[in-house]
């Protein structure tokens, strides 16, 4: 299983544990604050912020926590802090390259616990675009298999200007351009409605089978990474086998 798709499941196996719930919950409260500070708070109007709300709703967030969130993010409400997108890149345990995206109000601080993570788990935090050339940036929008036909997402998304549509029994993936995005997202929504998800991503060229040994080490930290606040997301190039993921997390 890659990278990208093995750190959602790690998300999701640690959110049934209370304390990495909340932080999930404080994770996209961010997210839908940034969201709501960046355009008008109003979802019908700010795709970002539809996107954030979204994803609260898929982890179910209760809704007085979004709307809470939002309320922060309008003028006066509350929250004053500037947050910023940043963006770090090296290499974890058997040479895997990982991408790192965070928010945060103090860059020194987030830039400092990041490279403490990489170094303590054996890796390394290298500059910008160190690793990214890895990487394809596109986008992701995700719908489950009950909320629509395959052969009607297909179509209304390749009409749009998708790249590509992947259905199975969990559901749809559809798979476009960074400048294509926009466009897909908005014609599907209008055809099936919100999304389970839908952002921009990284992709891995090639994937990297770690040893065992290197696959314990960058499963710790993959978790050290998700406990941080300010991380929200991140991607890598790895492949770990079914077999030995379920060895390491027994």
């Amino acid at each position: 299983m890659a990278g990208h798709s093995q750190f959602k499941n790690i998300m999701h196996r640690k959110g049934a544990q209370d304390a990495k719930r909340s932080k999930i919950f404080n994770k996209l409260a961010r997210e839908i604050t940034v969201a709501a500070k960046s355009g008008l708070p109003d979802p019908a109007a700010n795709p970002r912020l539809r996107a954030a709300i979204l994803a609260g709703r898929a982890q179910n967030m209760p809704r007085d926590r979004i709307d809470r969130a939002i309320k922060q993010g309008t003028p006066g409400g509350g929250d004053d802090a500037n947050y910023e997108e940043v963006r770090y890149e090296g290499y974890g345990p058997g040479g895997v390259a990982l991408i790192v995206e965070a928010l945060t109000d103090n860059r020194n601080r987030t830039a400092a616990e990041v490279r403490s993570s990489f170094t303590k788990y054996g890796g390394s935090l290298g500059e910008t675009n160190s690793v990214s050339f890895m990487f394809s940036r596109i986008g992701a929008i995700f719908y489950p298999a009950a909320a629509a036909d395959a052969d009607a997402v297909f179509e209304v998304a390749l009409e749009a200007g998708a790249d590509n549509v992947e259905s199975d029994e969990n559901g749809h993936e559809v798979t476009t351009t960074v400048e294509n995005f926009g466009a897909v997202r908005d014609a599907l929504e209008a055809k099936f409605g919100g999304a389970e998800s839908a952002r921009l991503t990284w992709r891995p060229l090639n994937t990297v089978a770690p040893s065992e040994d290197a696959a314990a080490s960058l499963l710790k930290l993959l978790d050290v990474l998700e406990d941080n606040d300010d991380v929200q997301v991140v991607e890598g190039n790895f492949d770990i086998s079914d077999e030995l993921m379920q060895k390491l997390t027994a």
